[in-house]
């Protein structure tokens, strides 16, 4: 074995010599010195003449090992782009485009027949593929050419690979705050899983209506754990299921984190980079603890162990979209026998930040990343506009060691080579041997970053390598196979939209150039958590996921809440209820929708009832006092109002609700105070903005008032009747009659599309007192 490991290297490191009076030809896929599995499909050669005369290429390939040359034809094919999932397509993002390199370039893929028998010649020695480019069809004016080599591993891949798909499109859902994907996109997120000896993926489960991520495979095949997010993307369950041919997620494979509680007495909410053991008995994880016991709506409300914990970033730029880690949190593990979460002694030093931990083979100790513990967001630090921005936090991981102890933990040593050099090193997996760790080093942070590249270094410590494997843009994402001769892992080196790549890695821990595993989703998105599963591709065809079922009712119930369809609105509400009955925030969610259905009593009471399950939850009380103002009860409504107020005075619902309340009770300046304050906290709502105004005008205040009413037909698009013959009577009110009159020729265009001829008569006779400078 190491005999031929040595010879091919040696033939990999030949020099190509170019014949006297050819242009170069460069090749730029595979590179030399590659390893393709002896399973794999035919690549897509690819190359760069340059020498603009050539018209037809010659392949000809040459064994080392004696077998007979192969000789081939090649057209030279621009490179394509592959397939476009229109789904994907959106405002934020861009369709892919050839870079300059690969416009320029020619292509050629070898059919099955040739590609076997050119893996067959190339195991245990190098096949030599010179590509020669001809002026004429007949092939005798020889005007470039260039020359690789490559070569077929014995051993297989032997297992396929799961990964998450998933389209690019960043969102603004309010101003200024950005997400990597919005709620309604999240069930266009797949799982798939490949077979490398296959030409395409497949998908396993697609569609669900909670955004699952971070997943890892037992090392015997057996269980997978994924983190799952609630209906506000909290990431507060964490599933743990068995890997079956159709597997599936129900209720009794969810663990819910907030049934564990911190020193403090509150809740755990998130377990991060969750980490399966090899035999899938424990789950290791990074948590931070809550602090005192507080409500799951004032967790929502004021998340300090979330925005102190947990620095994340996202940016329009589709490309690097987000950044995230965290800069507190402990180790702690979790037992499926006896159901408890334990932090792990040794590696639960508050002053330090542990995470990102893996598994040795054995499970006998676990690697993980330290650094001295920080706040995610300092005092007076600026927010980062991009992937690598100086203006991110700034954090440097190291690699530690520590051995589980059957979870009593020990002393946690730096691993040399990966600590203490300068550099954030991160993401470590331990080869199934246990003697390499791959691992990730980057200037600050950890994973998915620009800069970051990929090195393996011995298990124990050492010399870290830097891997020939890595491409120039970011290499991430890494899994053994489990036979420990591939690694696969995720890189933007050919496009923004995140591709899959193998490279092979010997006994001495020596690695091959990247060879992309194609094919892995349409061309406009990307691939991530790229994982090996040690099963058979046939023994895993799909998962189902019924404990979803809960999210996509709320999220179909909100959908028609938005589209005015309330009936289905209700309908949907009321089977999530059922399925949890103890959720705060559906049962406001089906109070509301009640409300609109115009079944105000039945509205009343799921707004009750959301005050009794969390007391100090300020929407109920809000939707409880609009309920009791439209049934006339206006004690009953101001009371409600304030109780809201009394727990958050940012409200900007209760403080607009309160005002025009007030309003209808001729207490002027209070409705002015509490609609200034709703105008503060939500300056983009037009109703808000046209009652201010309009109390304003009734307390003779009608030059303060035009602003407001300006901005409330501005916010209307000026499709809002009333808005608009308020601004209109504002303007004459204050002698600016050319204004009033254009307004009222606005409201005139707007109701005579209704066809009313009484309210056609009354606009145009205020159109021409208004042409008179005259008031009413």
């Amino acid at each position: 074995m190491r005999g031929r490991t040595w010879v091919l290297a040696a033939l990999f490191l030949a020099p190509a010599v170019m014949p006297a009076g050819q242009a170069p030809i460069v090749v730029d896929y595979p590179l030399n010195g590659s390893i393709f599995p002896p399973e794999f499909p035919p690549p897509t050669f690819a190359w760069r003449d340059t020498t603009s005369g050539a018209t037809t290429w010659a392949i000809d390939i040459a064994f080392a090992g004696g077998a007979a040359p192969m000789h081939f034809k090649a057209p030279g094919g621009r490179w394509r782009i592959g397939p476009i999932d229109p789904r994907a397509v959106g405002p934020t993002n861009q369709p892919p485009k050839l870079t300059p390199e690969q416009a320029a370039a020619r292509t050629w893929t070898p059919d099955a027949a040739a590609w076997s028998t050119i893996k067959k010649n190339s195991v245990g020695a190098a096949a030599t593929l010179t590509i020669t480019g001809y002026r004429d069809a007949a092939m005798t004016q020889a005007a470039s050419s260039g020359k690789l080599n490559i070569a077929t591993s014995a051993d297989p891949v032997g297992a396929p690979i799961f990964y998450r798909d998933v389209p690019l499109m960043p969102s603004e859902t309010e101003k200024g705050v950005v997400k990597p994907l919005a709620s309604n996109a999240i069930p266009l997120i797949a799982w798939r899983l490949r077979d490398v000896s296959k030409p395409e993926s497949r998908v396993l489960m697609t569609g669900i209506h909670s955004c699952a991520n971070c997943h890892s495979v037992s090392r015997d095949g057996r269980t997978m754990g994924m983190d799952l997010d609630g209906p506000r993307n909290d990431k507060g369950l964490y599933a743990l299921f068995p890997i079956e041919r159709r597997a599936a997620i129900r209720d009794d494979n969810v663990i819910a984190w907030s049934t564990f509680r911190g020193k403090l007495g509150g809740k755990l909410r998130v377990g991060f980079m969750s980490q399966v053991s090899p035999e899938g008995q424990y789950v290791v994880t990074t948590i931070n603890d809550p602090g005192p016991p507080a409500s799951d709506y004032a967790h929502r409300k004021n998340p300090v162990d979330l925005v102190s914990n947990y620095y994340v970033a996202n940016f329009k730029d589709y490309r690097f979209l987000q950044v995230f880690y965290p800069t507190r949190g402990v180790l702690a593990w979790y037992s499926k026998a006896s159901g408890r979460l334990e932090p792990l002694p040794g590696a639960d030093d508050p002053r330090y930040v542990h995470t990102n931990a893996v598994w040795s083979p054995d499970g006998k100790y676990l690697v993980f990343a330290r650094a001295a513990a920080r706040d995610a967001y300092p005092a007076g630090s600026r927010i980062a506009e991009r992937a690598n921005d100086p203006n991110e936090t700034q954090i440097r991981y190291d690699l530690y060691r520590i051995p589980f102890n059957n979870g009593r933990g020990g002393a946690a040593e730096p691993i040399p080579g990966a600590s203490a050099n300068g550099m954030s090193n991160s993401f470590p997996k331990v080869s199934p041997d246990g003697k390499w760790i791959v691992f990730v080093k980057a200037a600050n942070g950890q994973l998915m970053r620009p800069d970051s590249k990929l090195y393996i270094a011995p298990a124990e410590g050492g010399q870290a390598r830097l891997m020939k494997c890595n491409t120039p843009l970011m290499n991430s994402w890494h899994s053994f196979s489990p036979n420990g001769r591939w690694l696969v892992f995720s890189s933007k080196s050919r496009s923004p939209y995140t591709q899959m790549f193998l490279t092979h890695i010997d006994e001495n821990g020596d690695d091959s150039p990247a060879i992309l595993i194609e094919n892995s989703t349409a061309s406009n998105r990307a691939v991530n958590i790229p994982e090996f599963v040690n099963v058979a591709p046939d023994a895993f065809e799909a998962i189902d996921a019924p404990v979803t079922d809960y999210y996509r009712m709320i999220d179909e119930a909100e959908a028609n809440l938005e589209k005015r369809q309330f009936g289905a609105a209700v309908r949907e509400f009321e089977r999530a209820v059922a399925v949890n009955p103890n959720e705060a925030v559906v049962r406001n969610s089906l109070g509301l929708a009640l409300a609109r259905a115009g079944r105000r009593d039945d509205a009343m009471e799921q707004f009750r009832k959301a005050i009794a399950l969390t007391p100090d939850y300020p929407e109920p009380y809000s939707n409880l006092a609009t309920a009791f103002a439209g049934a006339g009860n206006l004690p009953a409504a101001v009371d409600n109002y304030e109780k809201a107020l009394k727990l958050d005075a940012t409200y900007p619902e209760a403080q607009a609700g309160l005002g025009t309340l007030y309003i209808s009770m001729d207490r002027l300046p209070a409705a002015i105070e509490h609609l200034e304050q709703a105008v503060k906290y939500k300056g983009d709502d037009a109703r808000s903005r046209a009652n201010l105004a309009l109390a304003l005008a009734r307390n003779w205040r009608a030059k303060d008032a035009v602003p407001h009413a300006e901005q409330a037909v501005k916010l209307s698009k000026g499709q809002d009747p009333d808005m608009l013959d308020l601004l209109g009577s504002l303007y004459a009110e204050t002698s600016r009659f050319p204004d009033a009159a254009a307004t009222e020729r606005k409201l005139l265009a707007l109701v005579e599309k209704k066809g009313d001829p009484r309210m056609i008569a009354a606009v145009r006779a205020k159109i021409a007192l208004y042409e008179a400078g005259r008031v009413e």
